[in-house]
């Protein structure tokens, strides 16, 4: 697997108050990059979470499996990378993972399961299917 596997990809740097005593990433903020990065994505093909709101659909991550493979430090580059699939009638899964800067070695490898619900009930995504290709 290399980040050109992936069709989009999002470049990021560590900031040093993301570590933890031990000098590498604190876990939790993997989180943060992979979901910075689907937002941009998402931005990327038009979809706008604030106008889906207002038609009074939300978009919610139900799942995240995330694998963590080597960490990264202070003031690395790295690369976020998605490719995104439908799965069954409500689900989209991101597929993403982290790769460092400059020798692409994997960092992280992500599944990450979300839904379209409107009044707190799954829907098909219908629309959004088409804007990401999915159609």
């Amino acid at each position: 697997m290399t980040k050109n596997d992936f069709a989009y990809n999002l470049e990021f740097s560590v900031r040093d108050y993301e570590c933890d005593l031990q000098g590498v990433v604190n876990n939790a903020n993997y989180q943060h990059y992979l979901e910075h990065a689907r937002h941009e994505f998402l931005i990327s093909k038009g979809i706008s979470f604030s106008e889906l709101h207002n038609e009074g659909i939300d978009l919610i991550v139900t799942k995240v499996e995330i694998e963590y493979k080597f960490p990264l430090r202070s003031h690395d580059k790295f690369n976020v990378c998605i490719n995104i699939v439908r799965e069954g009638n409500v689900r989209l899964v991101f597929e993403q993972a982290i790769f460092r800067a400059g020798d692409d070695k994997l960092i992280v490898k992500a599944r990450v399961t979300g839904a379209a619900t409107r009044n707190g009930r799954p829907i098909p995504p219908g629309k959004i299917t088409e804007q990401l290709g999915l159609e």
